[in-house]
């Protein structure tokens, strides 16, 4: 009787480390991306350019990632202003179909995108903390596609620490506004604010203006 209670408990903790190896295994090496979108102003003209990018990275993406791409407006903490996301199948076929429904919302998007009053960035960011969490990736990227200029609605406070433990923020196509080319200090001071609230709240910080070069884009 005690030789078949040391069986059957061996039983339940091979089950049980073979369990947590495998959960171990399926959230380590999965990715996950979240790309903020900037629709406000005349900025909604380079939403183009992210389209080409967003297609690069679907074709980059493996089965068990996570992709989702959500559009900043006047207040973007909200799942209601995600666009398009996906987790990719494990089979291929599945997989590519997919990705060619993600590709044709995002032309969808594009086509028909309204400019947008303000650009709440913060709380755009927050919800992509919050959107990779729950998605147990190993591996979390938040992209923002914007010229990093945060223009709030009245009433809304967005003056909040950020945890950032294990994420890469890349800030991309961050275009100079015309107060820039008066005083460049101001696009300097606007990327520095950014990368210092990003990195204190122990994320990693990039910016990369060259989207001709989609291959800088490390996920």
């Amino acid at each position: 009787m005690k030789t078949f209670a040391l069986i059957l408990l061996s039983c339940v903790l091979f089950v049980s480390c073979s369990s947590s190896e495998q959960e171990v295994a399926e959230t380590s090496y999965a990715k996950g991306v979240y790309l903020l979108l900037d629709t406000s102003g005349t900025y909604t003209q380079e939403l183009t350019k992210a389209q080409q990018l967003i297609n690069y990275m679907l074709a980059m993406l493996e089965p068990g990632d996570t992709f989702a791409v959500a559009r900043i407006d006047s207040g973007s903490f909200s799942e209601k202003d995600i666009v398009a996301k996906v987790v990719l199948d494990g089979r291929p076929s599945i997989a590519n179909k997919q990705k060619r429904e993600f590709a044709t919302t995002i032309a969808d998007f594009v086509k028909n995108v309204k400019s947008s009053d303000y650009t709440d960035i913060s709380g755009g960011l927050l919800q992509g903390i919050e959107y990779l969490n729950e998605a147990k990736v190993g591996n979390k990227t938040i992209m923002i596609y914007s010229d990093l200029k945060e223009e709030l609605p009245k009433g809304y406070v967005r003056d909040f620490d950020i945890t950032l433990d294990g994420f890469k923020v890349q800030a991309l196509n961050v275009t100079k506004l015309r107060a820039d080319n008066e005083n460049p200090q101001v696009y300097l001071d606007r990327v520095e604010h950014w990368a210092l609230k990003v990195t204190e709240g122990g994320g990693s910080w990039t910016v990369i203006n060259d989207l001709d070069k989609p291959e800088a884009i490390a996920l």
